[in-house]
């Protein structure tokens, strides 16, 4: 996909780069510093891009700018009064909306990356590693947005830096495009939970690798780790090799089991059920619960006499209406599966403290679960 602009009376043809899959703007000028944020912010309203040609640090105000206006408009309109589910329902549908209008408005200002991933702006930063990480060693001039760069920053830091797994006693690293493990209740809930007799697990849709390494480490002989993400893949076999586990952990590129029978198989799948829209939010929607139903009406035929299926979900998608209370055991027993226990926990992640959130109702209701399932 291309982008094109004129510039100083040439039309001009580059590349269009976007990890969303958002179509390249049709309209698109040329901006520099002069340009203020209220003229931006309705410029980007009314579907004009604007490619930046002025000081590095100013597009990133300006950008901070446009944020905050999109925010007060937010604000501005008042919340409709919660009487059921299905009130909650239709608030998290406008709460999504409104975050797609949030990120195309954002999503205006763009920048130019030159061949060998240089930004030819006055004070930009040199991003050349974190562009390598997330996109490769392509040399080809492209047009990005200034929001998907910081996105793209953002997921270099996390990676340098790693995120703190207190049940392995170390970091995990995740990559660009690779959901972080951030919300660490569901580990403690894998950590406590009892083992059934097991040589070999699996682990479906292993993202960073974090739940094969802390079966490793809870004395699983051998784990096979599954997803069909190459980043996650690459993620997840540099995440087991820096923690001296890859003779213990296979990872490997398939969609959902692995070939075999193993007494344990572990999955923790997207837990909302609607659509995602960009690829790294298949980690948190599960379109018609595709995985969900896919990891119970195949755990009888890939589980050992004996053998269990831990299930990891919040009930956040029961909160919000978008599940039925009953749903899950539902699908559970059209499984043919039975519960042996179900395992609780209530998240401490920030946004259950806010307020302020239009979502807090449901949030503040939110519970992890382990199911321990077997066959019936």
């Amino acid at each position: 996909m291309t982008i094109s602009w004129v510039e100083s009376g040439t039309t001009r043809i580059a590349r269009w780069q976007s990890e969303a899959n958002v179509i390249a703007p049709k309209r698109v000028l040329v901006v520099d510093d002069s340009i203020n944020a209220d003229t931006a912010y309705r410029l980007a309203c009314e579907g004009s891009a604007m490619l930046w040609r002025g000081d590095f640090h100013n597009a990133r105000q300006l950008l901070q700018a446009m944020a905050r206006r999109c925010d007060q408009k937010k604000i501005a309109k008042k919340s409709p009064l919660i009487d059921s589910p299905q009130d909650l329902k239709h608030l998290f549908n406008l709460h999504r909306v409104a975050q797609a209008q949030r990120a195309r408005i954002l999503g205006m200002l763009l920048i130019e990356v030159s061949e060998d991933y240089q930004i030819s702006l006055n004070r930009a930063p040199d991003f050349k590693q974190a562009f390598i990480e997330a996109y490769g060693e392509f040399s080809k001039v492209f047009v990005t947005s200034l929001r998907e760069l910081q996105g793209l920053v953002g997921a270099h830091e996390w990676r340098k830096k790693g995120v703190l797994i207190e049940e392995l006693g170390t970091n995990i690293y995740p990559h660009y495009g690779v959901f972080s493990p951030i919300r660490g209740e569901y580990l403690q809930l894998i950590a406590n939970a009892t083992l059934p007799p097991t040589e070999l697990a699996f682990d479906i849709g292993t993202g960073t690798g974090v739940i094969a390494a802390l079966l490793a480490k809870r004395g699983v002989k051998k784990v096979i780790a599954t997803d069909q993400d190459s980043r996650a893949i690459v993620c997840a076999e540099e995440n087991i090799t820096r923690l001296g586990l890859q003779n213990r952990v296979t990872i490997t590129k398939t969609n959902m089991f692995p070939e075999g029978k193993a007494s344990l198989i572990v999955c923790n799948p997207p837990w909302l059920p609607a659509k995602p829209s960009s690829p790294i939010e298949y980690a948190i929607y599960d379109p018609d619960s595709r995985m969900l139903i896919a990891f119970l009406n195949g755990l009888k035929e890939k589980l050992m006499p004996g053998g269990e299926g831990w299930l990891i979900m919040s009930n956040f998608a029961e909160a919000l209406g978008l599940r039925g209370q009953n749903e899950l055991l539902t699908l559970i027993e059209k499984a043919g599966l039975r519960v042996k226990e179900k395992m609780d926990i209530r998240p401490k992640h920030q946004k259950i403290m806010d307020a302020e959130d239009k979502l807090h109702q449901a949030r503040k209701t939110e519970v992890t679960s382990l199911w321990r399932l077997t066959i019936t």
